[in-house]
């Protein structure tokens, strides 16, 4: 009888490990998916700035100063490897987007460009889908990081080599200022 008693406790201790395990490994497939979102859209957007550049460029062509900080911009996010990297060259990029787009309002002939505001508008919206995707992969992050840290998971997610995941994140003051535009 008493066989029996431990061998129901044993089952039921190996369901619950089988249990955390399978519900961390499933939480850090979800981070890698959120992960995946940001960089699709964050891909999207780097795939239309040389398009947006070029159209830029037929009409001030005295700004190349601005151009050219969104291609070393584009750059550096290719470069990058670590959430952290890529967050930093995202914000980087966001910013000089924001100075091309003030750029329009100083030229009308660019404003008025059909080529120009259809590609605004699509990095625009990329812009909106890429902010969506960074909170969702935060909100991902924080619940896979709770959930490795409280107990009994914790005394099990380092036995099995879980580790927290890095949040997407402004790095720096400068980068929580607004875009500051001279002409």
């Amino acid at each position: 009888m008493i066989g029996w008693i431990i061998l129901v406790i044993v089952v039921i201790l190996i369901l619950f490990v089988i249990g955390i395990y399978n519900k961390l490994v499933s939480l850090r497939l979800r981070v890698k998916n959120a992960w995946a979102q940001i960089d699709t859209q964050l891909k999207r957007r780097f795939d239309l700035i040389p398009n947006l550049v070029e159209t830029v460029k037929g009409y001030a062509k005295h700004e190349e100063g601005t151009l050219e900080k969104v291609i070393e911009a584009r750059n550096k996010y290719v470069s990058g490897g670590s959430v952290n990297d890529a967050a930093i060259a995202s914000n980087e990029l966001s910013n000089c987007l924001k100075s091309i787009f003030a750029l329009a309002e100083a030229y009308p002939d660019l404003k008025a460009n059909e080529n120009f505001n259809s590609l605004q508008i699509e990095l625009t919206g990329t812009e909106d889908k890429i902010a969506f995707a960074r909170q969702f992969y935060n909100d991902t992050v924080q619940k896979y990081n709770e959930s490795i840290a409280v107990f009994p998971n914790n005394l099990l997610s380092g036995m099995f080599g879980f580790k927290e995941e890095e949040f997407f994140k402004v790095n720096s003051e400068e980068e929580k200022e607004p875009v500051k535009v001279q002409f």
